[in-house]
């Protein structure tokens, strides 16, 4: 149950979109003075060692971050994102912020974060990367309980983060039941779930959005795959479904997405694509 670690993965292609649509929703956010309140289910240990011996057991980081870095003087939109990773390195790509510091950066003195976190080692480590930011607080709990226990935040502004590492069957199900409990409670707040696209036989991120499009709540999803589906297991891309998405977010995401699927593409057979429903007419 608690045998995910993030480290293993950080900076991969997932990680890259995750954290691009998640920068560009904080700084639409801060174009209001107005403070807002970030949640995040699956915080993590917020912060990731890319010369450690974990994150080059796969190297994942290399056909992602590793990718675009040298390249972000070419990337105007992201600059937020960019500005997040630079705090922690010098020249060389040695730290890779998680969601928890990427929000933590860019969120202003009059903003909060609520940060969860069930497995023991990581929340510990989380708690040394706060910094015992004033702005933050730190729940050892599990996520999906925490978000529906939480909301409506103070302030009522605000953006949830619900990124589950899936390796439970039941994840799937849990984030469909979470968001349906959190919108009664919370309609004014944008919602964000991650999800991995895995080989045909695996893959249960299709059903999951055809049941939280039954909800009924405005939502918008951003997929980027590097390479073809496999028949079999393998992650192979991974989506954002926003939930509530700000007003013309869609056509900041595809302005966002081609480029960053030419980059990230491993093979020909890269892809990406951006669909909305539920919209308000």
């Amino acid at each position: 149950m608690l045998s995910y670690r993030h480290a293993f993965h950080a900076g991969n292609h997932a990680d890259i979109l995750k954290h691009a649509v998640l920068s560009l929703l904080i700084e639409q956010l801060k174009q209001k003075e107005k403070p807002f309140c970030y949640l995040d289910t699956h915080s993590g240990g917020g912060c990731y060692d890319l010369t450690g011996e974990w994150a080059n057991k796969k190297a994942e980081y290399l056909d992602g971050i590793a990718r675009l870095w040298p390249q972000r003087d070419q990337w105007p939109a992201l600059q937020s994102y960019f500005s997040c990773i630079a705090s922690l390195n010098d020249d060389a790509l040695h730290y890779y912020p998680g969601s928890p510091e990427i929000a933590r950066t860019l969120l202003r003195e009059q903003d909060r974060l609520v940060l969860m976190e069930l497995h023991n080692n990581e929340i510990d480590v989380l708690r040394q990367h706060m910094h015992r930011d004033k702005r933050v607080a730190l729940h050892h709990r599990d996520g999906f309980e925490g978000l529906v226990a939480l909301t409506p935040p103070t302030p009522r502004r605000g953006l949830a983060l619900i990124d589950p590492p899936y390796e439970l069957k039941e994840d799937y199900d849990r984030v469909v039941k979470t968001l349906a409990k959190v919108w009664q409670r919370w309609p004014v707040g944008i919602c964000v779930v991650w999800y991995p696209i895995l080989g045909k036989e695996a893959d249960r991120s299709q059903r999951m959005l055809k049941e939280c499009e039954k909800l009924g709540i405005p939502m918008l999803t951003a997929e980027l795959s590097v390479q073809a589906q496999s028949p079999t297991w393998g992650m192979h891309g991974s989506g954002m479904a926003i939930f509530n998405p700000p007003w013309q977010f869609e056509q900041k995401l595809e302005q966002l997405l081609p480029a960053l699927c030419e980059l990230l593409a491993i093979t020909p057979q890269a892809s990406w694509s951006i669909n909305a429903c539920n919209q308000e007419q």
